[in-house]
């Protein structure tokens, strides 16, 4: 279902890609997501994809080098992936 490919899209293989690369693939495939799960009542469905592609994206930030990647002191990592341009659903 959806979380493989957002494994595969987050995974370490994909440490040698540009962020800004790796959130427009992120946001072509969530947006695909965004228009199945558009007709009816998408909250729910929303909530727990969006939640679950902001979790594995953090985990790649921090796995991206042997230093930690953190945002800036007094900015959150939700603020943060949106400033990388990454959907919200």
């Amino acid at each position: 279902m959806h979380s493989t490919v957002v494994k595969e899209l987050t995974g370490a293989s994909q440490c040698f890609k540009p962020i800004r690369g790796l959130v427009d693939g992120l946001n072509r495939y969530l947006k695909g997501w965004m228009t199945y799960f558009s007709k009816g009542y998408p909250r729910r469905a929303f909530r727990k994809i969006g939640g679950y592609v902001r979790e594995r994206l953090i985990r790649h930030l921090r796995r991206r080098s042997q230093r930690p990647f953190r945002p800036a002191e007094g900015t959150s990592w939700y603020q943060h992936l949106v400033r990388l341009g990454l959907v919200s659903m």
